[in-house]
């Protein structure tokens, strides 16, 4: 049922594309989120700060366990700054190898 179904819409050539022109508003929506990534940003830094000081009072303190927890909350605050300034590639990368399936 599901190879005919499959059939059926390959070949009747259907071809969806985005199409930035057809919502408005659209481009208050992309402003909307540059600005949650700038936001994301700042957060990503004050939490490396905060955590490098967790780190440093762990450590000048003898407790190694809030030494240990502000080592990894420095990368997870890296993991998401590489995500978020990553994002537009990674998503036009997932989308181009998407629509390149045939």
């Amino acid at each position: 049922m599901t190879q005919l179904v499959a059939s059926g819409l390959a070949a009747s050539g259907v071809n969806v594309t985005p199409n930035s022109t057809a919502i408005p508003g659209l481009s208050t929506l992309s402003t909307l989120v540059g600005s949650l990534m700038a936001f994301g940003l700042v957060l990503s830094l004050a939490g490396f700060v905060g955590c490098a000081i967790v780190m440093a009072i762990g450590h000048h303190g003898g407790n190694p366990q809030w030494a240990s927890r502000g080592k990894s909350g420095l990368l997870v605050c890296l993991l998401a700054a590489l995500l978020i300034g990553g994002s537009d590639l990674l998503v036009n990368t997932f989308y181009n190898l998407g629509s390149s399936i045939k």
